[in-house]
């Protein structure tokens, strides 16, 4: 049977489209290929949250939307013998009527981008296991995975190519190589960073910065109030018209009183001294006499007083 000339060939069974795989893998292990087929249990494709997200990004893009459901069949039936991640680009063997070579280029995250996502996700991302098990707060992983300007392709990103005669750009074995990324995801989410050119880490560094702020920060507990201050050194509050802080003096009563020299002692803020400029003091009152040195005083007065005859 044909269709405007295209013949669309006999019906192939699942179960012959497994098989034909499988002989394909083991011809190419037999030639000493390093080979990593895409198995899928059941029918879902992906079941992690990296995984699903991948998928999800494809359908959302009415670009890829005609030619998907074919290649979810193919990736399902094993026909996607070989997928290989690497920087920027996806390389995949998908069995067909033949074997068809499979190459998909991803433009790297522009750097710009990549700072804003880091940005947006400082201070929230502080472990890098749970980050590749999106098991993060779910508004951190909607900006990750935002369209536009998250971490996964747009169509104008993605350059397709496939050895096969289908003249669209997205053929069934493009698409079963897509998918098959997002299987692979569950195995190792962390090659989506690669594939997209970043380094995961690096979302990392926020939460670190922000962690050495807080560290930083003094203690209020163990900063001494101007108060406590005063009373550990026993000196009084004053304020002055020129500063906004206050000033501690020494009282009075505490002053030495030596005849040699008085000192004024003023602390400005906390633990700050400095020696006042005021001139010597001078003694205005004489000390107290002792008894005995006015008895002595008294008697010597006495001596000299000229006595009267009578």
């Amino acid at each position: 049977m044909s269709y405007f000339g295209f013949g669309w060939g006999d019906y192939v069974s699942v179960a012959e489209k497994r098989r034909r795989a499988e002989k394909k893998i083991a011809a190419l292990k037999k030639q000493g290929r390093s080979i990593a087929p895409v198995s899928i249990e059941g029918r879902t494709i992906a079941r992690s949250f990296w995984g699903q997200s991948w998928c999800s990004n494809l359908e959302r893009y009415s670009d890829f939307e005609s030619r998907l459901p074919r290649g979810r069949s193919y990736v399902r039936n094993g026909s996607v013998i070989d997928l290989q991640i690497a920087k920027g680009e996806v390389t995949a063997m998908v069995s067909g009527s033949e074997l068809y070579r499979v190459r998909i280029a991803i433009a790297p995250v522009a750097a710009k981008r990549w700072r804003a996502i880091c940005r947006d996700c400082a201070g929230t991302i502080d472990s890098l296991v749970e980050l590749l098990q999106g098991r993060l707060a779910k508004g951190v992983m909607d900006r990750v995975c935002r369209k536009g300007d998250g971490l996964f392709p747009a169509p104008s990103e993605i350059e397709l190519s496939c050895s096969c005669p289908d003249w669209a750009d997205m053929c069934k074995h493009v698409a079963a190589a897509l998918y098959g990324v997002g299987a692979r995801l569950d195995e190792k989410p962390q090659l989506l960073f690669l594939l997209r050119g970043v380094d995961e880490n690096e979302l990392l560094a926020g939460a670190g910065a922000d962690l050495t702020l807080r560290k930083a920060a003094p203690v209020a507990a163990k900063v001494l109030d101007d108060r406590n201050v005063a009373a550990l050194f026993g000196l009084e509050m004053a304020e002055t018209a020129n500063s906004e802080r206050p000033i501690l003096t020494v009282p009075k009563q505490q002053r030495s009183k030596s005849r040699k020299r008085s000192q004024t002692i003023a602390v400005i803020g906390i633990g700050a001294a400095k020696n006042s400029n005021r001139p010597r003091a001078t003694r205005t009152r004489s000390e107290p006499e002792s008894a005995a040195s006015a008895g002595v005083r008294k008697g010597r007065a006495q001596q000299r007083r000229p006595r009267h005859r009578t």
